[in-house]
């Protein structure tokens, strides 16, 4: 996706980010033209019961790479759970109202990177692909807990605009080789349930022998939850070569390859 640049992707193992001597110090070495900063802290859970290291891994760093990188361009990537969930279909110009620590530390951060003209932030949605450690994006969670027996109770009023990471690659990719600054939205073309995402993927493998209840998001006790972040990506749209697809459609062309 991105032939004219020679990227370095680097791993939590290659690199904390939170030992900023240490990021200092690659930067000056790597001189980029380029810094696309997608690590985070993304477990809601796991913000709300530890909001310093929340802010720590999603508001500091953020801060520490944007200065570094405060005369090339910066791409940062945010969420959908920056808005309450009252609306759904939330485009750029939609007001933020995050319900958590997690949205809350987002919001920050992208008032950072936003402060300088140079930098992009695109909002997106899950997430679905493969992950390092194969246990951290949705699909692999569920495949996962369908492999050990388990039966999954899926939230029918819970609604995401899902979309695969390697779409969302090609999109940013995209982007930031037109030079886009500012704001975007990058995620499916159509909201999903969690309960709907879950009889796709039980669909699209039934090997893993699927289980799988319908339930509510009011029954859930914990961080909140809004009921629905679709996104509104018709901005993004207008600059891409390609149609971002509905998750339900990008299932159909086979290209899942997790």
């Amino acid at each position: 996706y991105a032939p004219s640049w020679r990227v370095k992707g680097l791993t939590r193992r290659e690199l904390d980010l939170t030992d900023f001597a240490a990021v200092r110090e690659m930067f000056r070495k790597d001189q980029p033209q380029l810094v696309i900063h997608c690590a985070a802290l993304s477990q809601s859970p796991a913000c709300q019961a530890e909001p310093a290291k929340a802010r720590l891994a999603n508001v500091e760093v953020t801060a520490v790479l944007a200065d570094l990188a405060a005369a090339i361009p910066m791409l940062f990537f945010s969420t959908d759970l920056v808005f309450d969930g009252e609306a759904g279909d939330y485009d750029e110009s939609a007001t933020v109202n995050p319900l958590g620590v997690y949205a809350e530390t987002k919001v920050a951060a992208e008032q950072i990177v936003l402060a300088n003209p140079r930098n992009m932030v695109v909002r997106t949605s899950i997430n679905t692909g493969r992950s390092p450690a194969g246990d951290r994006s949705l699909n692999e969670q569920i495949y996962g807990s369908w492999r050990e027996g388990q039966t999954l109770r899926l939230f029918t009023d819970e609604f995401r605009s899902l979309i695969d990471a390697q779409i969302t690659a090609r999109a940013v990719w995209e982007l930031a080789n037109r030079n886009q600054r500012g704001l975007y939205h990058v995620a499916g073309s159509k909201k999903l349930s969690r309960w709907e995402i879950g009889k796709l993927m039980a669909a699209h493998r039934p090997e893993s022998n699927p289980k799988l209840e319908p339930a509510s998001r009011k029954e859930y006790r914990g961080a909140p939850r809004p009921a629905d972040t679709s996104l509104n990506c018709s901005k993004a749209q207008a600059l891409l070569s390609f149609k971002l697809p509905a998750f339900d459609e990008w299932l159909g062309t086979g290209a899942a390859d997790w």
